[in-house]
């Protein structure tokens, strides 16, 4: 079978990367391709419960930080952990509302 995702460095999750017709894949890479992604889709809340305790880490030291370099720095990183949060969140739910058409297709 094809490799259909791909790891994204930035979310921490495999994310679907096929640029072939749907369907075009065999049923049964389909079926494989499904099963993964309901497999990756199910660990994405941990990831996000993830960031969530990092983020609270940072605005624990922001809000006891004196400097404003540091203090902008962590504003920043809180910013780009909020960001993939967002990310991670739409595909959770955009790519649930496709594997649900798929599978009842």
């Amino acid at each position: 079978m094809k490799h259909y995702f791909i790891l994204d460095e930035r979310l921490g999750i495999e994310v679907p990367d096929s640029q072939e017709d749907w369907d075009k894949i065999p049923k049964q890479d389909q079926q494989h391709i499904l099963l993964k992604w309901e497999s990756i889709r199910g660990h994405i809340p941990d990831r996000i419960q993830e960031l969530e305790q990092t983020i609270n880490q940072k605005q624990h030291q922001l809000d006891h930080e004196a400097d404003f370099g540091i203090s902008c720095r962590l504003n920043s990183e809180i910013a780009n952990l909020a960001s993939v949060i967002n990310d991670l969140w739409l595909w959770y739910r955009i790519h649930q509302d496709i594997s649900a058409e798929k599978t009842h297709s």
